[in-house]
Order: structure tokens, then C-alpha cells, then sequence
């Protein structure tokens, strides 16, 4: 390590339970050690990192992170970014999973990548955050940073539940269906496109807004400019919850409202420099030219 002192601190995030997180950790602790930095892990992390400084996840926006390396999967980066949205620190998502739309760093491509990150080279991507409340009559029950998605859904076997949709207060419809989606640009190729909404370039203002099973043919997703506020009104529900990023959902009551507009925070991405229609046909299968 060089005689200064560390002025510079990263964080390191990482999926549990991987093999690849053990055998990778030693030569990239020695990496960031060398360059300065002053590491901090999480528990998850702290498994295979005998001695570092542990920091639970929601805890690490309080330390003035230079870097956040994220081991592990589209779910690991997605937990990351909200922990540490207050912050806008720069994320590298270094892919162990395997669809990878946000995690597009491969392991060989890692400390090439760190090297880009120490010379000032390597692109940045700024991604929209939504901010949602939960609204039961007038008392705010919960608020919530978004990277991908929020989703008012029921269970399997309930019957279907009826949502009012607004924009701008200004009423848009009704939709009976199993749920209702509220999506990001990055969320676009998430729950949304598996219901047959649009793929959004992730840099894009826009919100989408995708009923998930419709009972009406008519009813088709929504694409809004990100300066709106979209308030969805649960009605005639049996049984729903909330749920944001994938997470377990929140049991929702008759009448509650799902209020989502754009944060104030964001999340800066560390990109190979890959285009994102590459990644559509690579990730997603979608057909090559043919010649």
C-alpha cells in the first residue's frame, strides 16, 4: 500500500453464498488497498474478508464512499443502489449471475475495468430513482426509494382487484386486472416487459405504467414523461400487496394509494462502454442482422 494515508473509501457489496466471491476477494482487496483506498464491506462480504471494516448495507450511505463494487447479480446491485441512492455514488456491478442488465461487468473484464475507474475513463450512465408513497386515506404509511419497479399485485388464487389510475390527479382509467406496474427505464425489461410492456432506453424520461392480465383487450401499458405523479387507487380488493424491486411484498387494504413520481436521487452506473441494443440481443435473444 503507498505510504499516504487512504483518502479515498470503497465499498464492497457481494451476493451470499458464492464461490466466486471467495476466490475473488483477495486479489481485489489487494487492488483497492494498493490504490489508496480504505475498504468497508458488508456482512454478506465479511464472510470470506477476515478483518475488514463491516458496514450493514443501510448503513454505508454515512461514510463518504468513493466507489461501491457490487458482487453478484441484477438483485444484489438493485439492493445496493437503494441503500446508498442518498450518496449518488458511483456503482460497478461485476456480474456473478447470469441475465445481467445492470451487473455487465464480467469477472475478466474486472480490474481492467478498476484501472478505467483510476484514469477518469469510464463511462458513467445516470438512472432515474422513483420515490413511492403509500397512502392509506391521508396518513403516508411508507415511503420508498424505486430502481426498477412497483408493482400492486394480488395472490394467485384471489380474484381479480380493481385500480383506478392517475396522472397528475387528473383520472386516466379503470382497469380490473391481477396488478398494476409502475416502471423505470431500467425497470423496463423487468416485470413490465414480461407483461408486455415496451423496452425503454434506460436514459429516457419516462415512467411506464403496465396493467399485468387485464380483463379488457383494450387496456395496453402507458408511457408517461418522468415529471408526472402516478397515483394508483386500489378498489374492491380481496387480497393485494406492494411490492418494490422484487422485494416481499406490503399487505395493502381496500382504498390504500400507491403514489410514485421521480427522485431527486439517482444512481451513476460504471459501464464497460457496451451499447445498450447489444446488451437486447445478447440478454434478451433478440435476432442479429441478417447478411
Amino acid at each position: 500500500m503507498p505510504a499516504h494515508a487512504s483518502s479515498k473509501v470503497a465499498a464492497i457489496i457481494s451476493r451470499p453464498n458464492r464461490d466466486e466471491v471467495a476466490r475473488l476477494l483477495p486479489g481485489l482487496l489487494s487492488w483497492l488497498r494498493e490504490h489508496g483506498y480504505k475498504v468497508i464491506v458488508d456482512p454478506e462480504t465479511s464472510a470470506y474478508a477476515e478483518g475488514q471494516e463491516v458496514w450493514p448495507r443501510n448503513t454505508m450511505a454515512s461514510q463518504p464512499l468513493a466507489l461501491l463494487i457490487v458482487l453478484g447479480g441484477d438483485g444484489t446491485l438493485l439492493s445496493a443502489a437503494r441503500a446508498t441512492a442518498a450518496i449518488d455514488v458511483p456503482l460497478l456491478g461485476v456480474n456473478l449471475g447470469t441475465l445481467g442488465f445492470l451487473t455487465d461487468v464480467p469477472l475478466q473484464s474486472l480490474y481492467s475495468m478498476l484501472e478505467s475507474i483510476e484514469q477518469g475513463k469510464a463511462p458513467i450512465e445516470r438512472r432515474s430513482l422513483m420515490e413511492c408513497q403509500l397512502l392509506r386515506g391521508e396518513v403516508v404509511r411508507g415511503s420508498y426509494l424505486v430502481f426498477n419497479d412497483a408493482v400492486v399485485n394480488k395472490t394467485a388464487l384471489a380474484r381479480l382487484n380493481d385500480y383506478d389510475l392517475f396522472v397528475d390527479r387528473v383520472f386516466v382509467s379503470s382497469y380490473r386486472a391481477d396488478g398494476m406496474i409502475v416502471a423505470t427505464p431500467t425497470g423496463s425489461t423487468a416485470y413490465s416487459l414480461s407483461a408486455g410492456g415496451p423496452v425503454l432506453t434506460p436514459t429516457v424520461k419516462a415512467f411506464v405504467v403496465t396493467p399485468v392480465a387485464p380483463h379488457s383487450l383494450t387496456h395496453r401499458p402507458l408511457v408517461v414523461p418522468d415529471s408526472v405523479e402516478i397515483e394508483i387507487l386500489l378498489r374492491n380488493a380481496e387480497v393485494a400487496y406492494l411490492s418494490l424491486d422484487g422485494q416481499p411484498g406490503l399487505d395493502l387494504r381496500d382504498g390504500d394509494r400507491v403514489r410514485c413520481r421521480k427522485s431527486e436521487h439517482h444512481v451513476n452506473l460504471l459501464r464497460t462502454g457496451s451499447d445498450f441494443f447489444n446488451a437486447l440481443r445478447t440478454k434478451l435473444k433478440w435476432g442479429e442482422r441478417q447478411v
